[in-house]
């Protein structure tokens, strides 16, 4: 199997590890990528970029109120 995180994961896929990445294990070690796609096209003055764990996937919200979402125009 493969180290990873600290927990031994059998060899194949492995979908989701705990920081949102999805990885493959074998004889010859790990290779993973995320899950998520970094917001970089938004009204950076005011709002905010929160990594969401539970949707492995960055928020972009208003600073002044962060129950409210913010347009992104594009992601990298």
């Amino acid at each position: 199997g493969c180290l990873l995180g600290g927990k031994l994961h059998p060899f194949g896929r492995i979908e989701r590890t705990e920081d949102c990445y999805s990885c493959s294990c074998n004889q010859n070690g790990v290779d993973c990528c995320s899950l998520f796609h970094t917001p970089t096209g938004y009204d950076k003055e005011n709002c905010k970029v929160v990594f969401n764990k539970k949707t492995c996937d960055y928020d972009v919200v208003q600073k002044s109120d962060p129950s409210k979402e913010c347009f992104v125009y594009s992601r990298v």
